[in-house]
């Protein structure tokens, strides 16, 4: 055999053969090298392989700009939200660039999320064949779940809840952790995106946490029936932003062969590939996990309270969805047909802010929403903005004036004044424009006792970095 002979094929020769990157990689390459041994050249080698070439990628340029509308479900009410959808509006119109969308949508409680091009909160867009990771963004299944306590005392309720839930960043110490099932995590360690060491770990570590941000526990009384009810609002932590990451990873890879020109953010997963059926797997996995956080919460804090849990539902609001062909990516939008999921129960949750009722509705499935309603009040300024406007106002005075007679609590950190009712839009015009766009039936309020929070916890990255000086 000679030297040339010897040398070994390279994935970089695969490639320069007309392989792609992907699954099959690895056993293509064997089996070159196996030929090499036998002492095959390159040129039979590469005759071997041709039938396995895939087909020429067909690539996908932007649409023109307006060439696709969408609906929109927003009236501005005032100088704020004039621009606030004015900026929505923008985004939205560059987002639709995206080759895969077929249909858009926004919801009363819109606000931009990111650069210019990036699907706003309130956002709802309907995509061909594609899953967009940037669209759910790293809060994967952000979602709510209410139960019903009976006659139990709401501050019982809360006190009790605060002994049970863990808000602020990282996850449970060993020892205090909640119990992930095993099932679960077998289903996590069989697919690709999910069989991570840090996202086993976090699966573990993470339950039963709430994090940071708006993520709330929220505890009053029926408008309908008078009895205590519990909500709690949080996504999928440590599991989920992992997963996401890996997601934006492999759309990017993908975004860059079959359609440069898309923004980043809106890269895709083409559903029909392995990797697009293993996101989907995995994002049905990581919606299990967010529903057992829920569910460790609610039921540790029955058993606090010694209370008697009625009837309990939830719904995301941060997700993707199956649908007549369609992968429809809601950000910051709950679902509104009957059937969106094996546990749906007809009813949906609205929360507006700490000092008014969460909405129980019940969806309406309109053509103009995509079949989606609000997820919340959404926000008509950033954080930093809302801070800047209260001026010589200290946070305990701002909690005062605006949530008076309500039990509001911090566990985590000091009051965060960017989560006070003011920080977001008007939640009776929130309601009005839910009813006038007919989005969704309001069946009952649950009017505040009291609500935890976070607190103004810094970023963790903030501290890594002051830990370094």
């Amino acid at each position: 055999m000679t030297e040339e002979n010897r040398t070994p094929v390279t994935g970089a020769e695969l490639i320069e053969w007309g392989h792609r990157p992907g699954a099959q990689f690895p056993d293509l390459l064997a089996r070159a090298n196996a030929a090499r041994a036998e002492g095959f050249g390159l040129v039979r080698i590469r005759e071997m392989l041709e039938g396995e070439k895939p087909p020429p990628v067909e690539t996908f340029g932007l649409r023109e700009t307006g060439a696709l509308a969408y609906h929109v479900n927003i009236d501005p009410e005032g100088e704020d939200e004039v621009q606030n959808v004015e900026d929505v509006n923008r985004t939205m119109t560059a987002l639709m660039r995206t080759p895969t969308i077929e249909a858009g949508a926004i919801m009363p409680d819109a606000c931009p999320a990111g650069p210019v091009g990036t699907i706003p909160v309130g956002g709802v867009i309907a995509a061909r064949e594609a899953i967009h990771p940037g669209m759910h963004s790293a809060d994967i299944c952000c979602s709510v779940m209410i139960t019903d306590l009976g006659q139990t005392d709401p501050k019982a309720v809360l006190d009790a809840a605060e002994t049970v839930t863990h808000f602020g960043p990282g996850g449970r110490r060993n020892g205090q952790r909640f119990t992930v099932s095993l099932e679960l995590l077998d289903a996590f360690r069989a697919n690709p995106y999910l069989n991570n060491p840090r996202i086993l770990r976090m699966a573990q570590e993470h339950m039963g946490t709430q994090g940071d941000g708006n993520h709330f526990l929220f505890v009053g009384r029926s408008r309908k029936t008078g009895r205590t009810a519990m909500v709690t609002h949080h996504g999928s932590r440590g599991p989920g932003a992992l997963l996401y990451r890996a997601g934006m990873e492999v759309a990017e890879r993908y975004r860059k062969e079959i359609s440069p020109e898309t923004l980043k953010q809106n890269a895709w997963i083409p559903a029909d590939t392995q990797e697009g059926r293993d996101y989907w797997e995995a994002l049905q996995l990581i919606r299990k996990w967010t529903k057992a956080n829920h569910n460790a919460i609610h039921q540790a804090t029955v058993e606090a309270a010694r209370s008697n849990a009625g009837d309990r539902f939830w719904n995301e609001h941060n997700f993707v969805f199956r649908r007549n062909g369609l992968y429809f990516h809601g950000k910051g939008a709950t679902p509104a047909w009957d059937g969106y999921a094996q546990d749906a129960t007809g009813l949906t949750l609205i929360p507006l802010n700490m000092a008014e009722p969460v909405l129980v509705v019940k969806g309406r499935d309109a053509e103009h929403g995509l079949g989606f309603s609000p997820h919340g009040a959404g926000r008509n300024f950033s954080r930093s903005e809302h801070r800047r406007r209260m001026g010589g106002m200290t946070a305990e005075e701002m909690m005062a004036r605006e949530t008076k007679g309500l039990d509001i609590r911090f566990p985590a950190g000091p009051i965060d004044p960017s989560e006070l009712p003011s920080s977001y839009k008007k939640a009776d015009a929130v309601v009005r424009q839910i009813e006038s766009y007919k989005l969704a039936e309001i069946e009952d309020y649950i009017d505040p006792y009291g609500c935890m929070m976070a607190g103004d916890v810094p970023p963790p990255w903030k501290n890594k970095r002051k830990g370094r000086r």
